[in-house]
């Protein structure tokens, strides 16, 4: 699709959106829906989005991924996907162009271009071309504000993430870009592992605490039986520890349910688990909290019962999700 001088000019005409306020978005309507089983096979279909109908009149082939979160779906499910916003660059998370390293080989196999590092740009998105853009709705990678701008450019999807499995995302951006074939593919082939590791593995002292250890001081967040990870684990059979009633979380990330976040003086009373399972952390992150004095005399610790689930199990996308496996397996798939 050409985008027009007269077009530019209008986008680039519209006022930036500096704020959120005025946008009315919930984890049921910020995400597409078909509107019809027809629409599930025939073009053009419409989809329903919180900024009203968007009707795609074929196939997208030049696909622009504002959000490096979902940038990773969309490489999952084998859309054309062609640039994506980024993150910062060469961090634990990351690669030289700001990739996740989840996917990063992936993305360089597809040639995958960097459309700007954390700050949304929209001249950068329109100078791809693209006949669909896709913008998450929250998070620190939505490029919300620019949604009046962009949507000029090309049909805009607005998609929330932080109340979905990669499956559902999978499913939601199938739809969008009619690869629903891919997207099941992937997803069967995901169960199966799943149900694979779940007979092969022989599970440590249950129930676990499942964890993201700050190593700053700031404490560590608990995953919920509601989060991602807390369904990948239940689904392999482990048992998520429940948090002592004399234990009080803290609420500065405000109110979630995927997670329970816990300051210094509650770390050690918060991690009741028989054992630990620690997310976003390699091997060194495990002599690290191992090391700390506050927590020695945790049984799990004292016993040796720590493990990392992998840098890069923050986010679960099919990639990472995928590496959560391996570990599983590293661990506790014994000869």
């Amino acid at each position: 699709m050409k985008t027009s001088l007269s077009r530019i000019s209008r986008w680039l005409a519209l006022p930036l959106l500096f704020t959120l306020s005025g946008c009315d978005f919930s984890p049921t309507d910020s995400s597409p829906s078909v509107t019809s089983d027809a629409a599930q096979t025939d073009w053009p279909r419409t989809l329903d989005t919180a900024r009203g109908p968007v009707t795609l009149e074929h196939p997208p082939q030049r696909i622009v991924s504002t959000s490096v979160t979902l940038t990773g779906t969309l490489l999952a499910i084998d859309a054309p996907v062609i640039a994506s916003g980024a993150t910062s660059r060469n961090s634990t998370v990351s690669d030289e162009q700001g990739f996740f390293t989840q996917w990063s080989e992936e993305a360089r196999s597809r040639h995958l271009k960097t459309l700007y590092i954390t700050e949304p740009n929209a001249e950068a998105v329109a100078a791809e071309e693209p006949d669909l853009i896709v913008i998450a709705a929250t998070g620190g990678d939505s490029a919300l504000k620019l949604y009046d701008q962009l949507s000029t450019i090309a049909p805009t999807l607005v998609i929330d993430y932080g109340d979905k499995s990669w499956q559902q995302l999978a499913q939601l951006l199938g739809k969008g870009t009619g690869h629903e074939a891919e997207a099941q593919r992937r997803i069967d082939g995901f169960t199966q592992r799943v149900a694979a590791i779940k007979q092969a593995i022989i599970l440590p002292p249950q129930p676990v605490s499942a964890l993201v250890y700050y190593q700053d001081g700031r404490g560590l967040n608990l995953w919920t039986a509601a989060s991602a990870q807390g369904k990948l684990l239940a689904q392999l059979g482990f048992t998520l520890a429940t948090l002592p009633d004399t234990v009080t979380p803290q609420t500065s990330m405000g109110k979630r349910n995927d997670i329970i976040q816990l300051s210094g003086e509650n770390m050690a009373s918060g991690l009741n688990g028989n054992t630990l399972l620690l997310f976003s952390a390699d091997d060194h992150t495990v002599q690290e909290v191992s090391a700390n004095p506050f927590l020695q005399h945790l049984d799990a610790i004292q016993q040796q019962r720590v493990y990392a689930m992998g840098p890069d199990t923050f986010r679960l996308d099919y990639y990472s999700a995928s590496n959560m496996l391996n570990s599983i397996e590293r661990h506790f798939v014994h000869p």
